[in-house]
């Protein structure tokens, strides 16, 4: 079910899993992880799209750093050092650079026979970049998620809402109930700017959940909380991509 491809961007190689049903997928999605990098949890979060009938690219956002240690998700942040490490890579692995990888993402799968329409998942980092991918690639992919993903209506000027105009995606923000990467005001912001930009889109408030809790191996892990995003998301790719 699973195998390992290199995938050649202008940056270098990036190797990324990918997860294929053995009966003919229904479509292809990208599934962008969060800080903490690729590992089982991630593996396994593939497979549950699987069995949904999607064939998965899960690519390493951060292959320009070389190899790395699996990060302990309960450890990571309480080690300073390690947790420098991360964030170091996250502020040095830009969202240009992820819309670029993109472009060799989509071509991956298209060699691999999935040359349609595209769906892109993201938690937290990734949050951010799968709505800026469906912004730079509206011909391709056709529905993007964000599960406690921060900074997605900031000053910055790469923050995702400033694209909402050129979104042709159906969005879904899933929101943990308290996230200072993702407070009230920037889900307004959101809002606002995607109503204006008149794009199909979602944003829910999954109340007593915290950052993170999407992922099976985060020490804030909700099992119901976790049960409803596949519902919303296999909803979310089955309306969109499967006619």
């Amino acid at each position: 079910m699973k195998r390992t491809i290199d995938i050649a961007t202008a940056d270098g190689t990036c190797r990324a899993g990918l997860f294929q049903p053995e009966e003919p997928a229904k479509a292809a999605v990208i599934l962008f992880m969060d800080i903490f990098g690729l590992r089982p949890a991630l593996d396994a979060m593939a497979g549950r799209l699987v069995s949904a009938g999607y064939a998965v690219l899960l690519p390493d956002l951060f292959f320009r750093f070389g190899d790395k240690p699996q990060f302990d998700t309960r450890t990571a942040f309480a080690d300073e050092a390690t947790k420098a490490r991360l964030f170091s890579m996250l502020r040095e692995t830009t969202q240009a650079m992820t819309i670029a990888d993109t472009g060799a993402f989509l071509e991956a799968l298209s060699a691999e026979g999935h040359a349609g329409p595209v769906s892109v998942s993201g938690y937290c980092m990734g949050g951010a970049r799968a709505l800026n991918v469906a912004a730079a690639f509206p011909g391709r992919i056709a529905a993007a998620a964000s599960f406690h993903g921060g900074n997605l209506a900031t000053d910055a000027e790469d923050s995702p809402h400033r694209r909402a105009a050129e979104m042709k995606a159906r969005i879904y923000v899933g929101a943990a109930g308290v996230d200072g990467s993702f407070p009230p005001e920037q889900a307004g912001r959101l809002a606002e700017a995607l109503r204006a930009a008149e794009v199909d889109h979602v944003i829910e408030n999954y109340a007593g959940t915290r950052h993170g809790w999407c992922v099976p191996d985060h020490s804030v892990f909700d099992e119901a909380g976790a049960e409803r995003h596949w519902t919303r998301l296999v909803t979310l790719f089955d309306e969109t991509l499967v006619h």
